[in-house]
């Protein structure tokens, strides 16, 4: 009859004072990271840098002052802004030229990006084809100016569309989301102030889940990340 040594399958139980040990800092650093981002959240209104009314000004003035003619509208605000805002408070991209396709919530567009940081973003985004989709639940307030064309709304629960035309804001407060449609030939300018980083899943995850359009990808991340840098590189957070 085989005989062998008898095996010990019995799992060693940790001490609880070596669990309270291990685990007591981690839980330490954990509510501490929560009560700085508490902190960071509560005092946000300081670092931002725009000024809303002016925007919404700068929008309606971009329209008068170009009537279809949309380029014409960005480079009016663009020329505006730097005027406005010296580079030794804000760092802004001049360069109309550089749009890159964006998908996110089942839309798609195209955007140029004006200014990005850890608080606010600025951008050009529209499509001369039209797209709908959803707008993304943000930890951001988002300011959707309308150059040309027109954008739909509707909210869960709501019976009648919301309708927004050349020169109407379409305020979309953080924590809520909508349903979207954006006629042909629908261009706005948008301005996102809260924690932007935030924001990259939702405007990324099209391209893993459904396009593969890893060039976009790259130049959203190279521009993006550029626009943050420069910023932060004057303590623009």
């Amino acid at each position: 009859m085989a005989t062998g040594k008898k095996t010990n399958t019995r799992t060693k139980v940790e001490p609880p004072q070596n669990l309270l040990n291990k685990w007591a800092p981690r839980v330490v650093i954990l509510l501490l990271v929560v009560a700085i981002c508490g902190f960071l959240d509560v005092i946000r209104e300081r670092f931002y840098v725009f000024d809303r009314e002016h925007l919404h000004q700068l929008a309606k003035a971009a329209i008068a002052a170009s009537p279809d003619d949309t380029a014409g509208m960005i480079q009016h605000i663009v020329t505006n802004l730097t005027q406005t805002y010296p580079s030794n408070q804000i760092k802004l991209n001049v360069d109309s030229s550089e749009w890159v396709f964006s998908n996110a919530g089942g839309a798609m567009g195209a955007m140029y990006i004006i200014h990005a940081s850890i608080t606010e973003y600025l951008i050009i985004f529209g499509t001369p084809l039209g797209t709908e989709g959803h707008t993304g639940l943000h930890t951001a307030d988002d300011y959707f100016h309308i150059l040309v064309g027109e954008q739909w709304a509707f909210s869960p629960g709501a019976l009648e569309m919301e309708r927004y035309t050349p020169g109407m804001v379409h305020f979309l407060p953080r924590g809520t989301a909508k349903q979207y449609k954006m006629h042909e030939g629908c261009f706005a300018l948008e301005y996102a102030r809260g924690w932007i980083p935030l924001m990259l899943p939702f405007g990324l995850l099209d391209i893993f889940t459904s396009t593969l359009d890893f060039p976009s990808l790259y130049h959203t991340f190279r521009a993006t990340g550029r626009e943050i840098i420069r910023n932060l590189l004057i303590a623009k957070i």
